[in-house]
């Protein structure tokens, strides 16, 4: 059973590429279409729990008039009264570029780990922010975070919805 917690539809709005993902050399469908500049909303929705942790779906929506790209993976890090609580999420995976029309969603999985450590610290919500991008906004998300260490990974974003049915259009 998909159990649905607490979440946040945060717009992102970026005023140019950034936040340290690399981006690859324009690929014959690449170059045809820019990268992602326009407003993006992502939204968090936690999935089925596993022994040691639990998987996160991130959905990117393409708000703008026209399609754009997004490649690599999207930043995230668990934080708590405005300050980051442990590293950011490490990226697993290889990237591939994911084109989007305007109303089209791509995602990608977050996989958050029991944080097994010494001290572990509550962390209240996630910072997600979409490959490329520059601009992060919080979407409540209550897990466990080790000081000095990562408990998350990321996938690169993806093609498709990861939550059946979601898409903006």
């Amino acid at each position: 059973m998909r159990r649905f917690i607490g979440w946040a539809l945060a717009a992102v709005s970026v005023a140019a590429l950034g936040c340290g993902i690399a981006i690859p050399a324009a690929t014959a469908s690449a170059a045809a279409r820019p990268a992602c500049k326009t407003t993006v909303n992502w939204i968090g929705l936690p999935g089925d729990g596993y022994a040691g942790g639990q998987e996160v779906q991130l959905e990117f929506s393409n708000t703008g008039t026209v399609t754009c790209t997004l490649y690599g993976h999207p930043g995230v890090a668990q934080e708590n009264a405005g300050g980051q609580v442990g590293l950011p999420a490490t990226w697993t995976g290889t990237p591939v570029t994911v084109t989007l029309k305007p109303g089209g969603t791509a995602h990608a999985v977050l996989d958050v780990r029991e944080a097994i450590c010494i001290k572990p610290q509550t962390s209240t919500y996630l910072r997600v922010i979409a490959p490329g991008l520059k601009t992060a906004w919080p979407d409540p998300f209550t897990s466990l975070a080790c000081p000095g260490k990562s408990v998350m990974r990321v996938d690169p974003v993806k093609n498709g919805v990861g939550v059946p049915f979601y898409t903006i259009s």
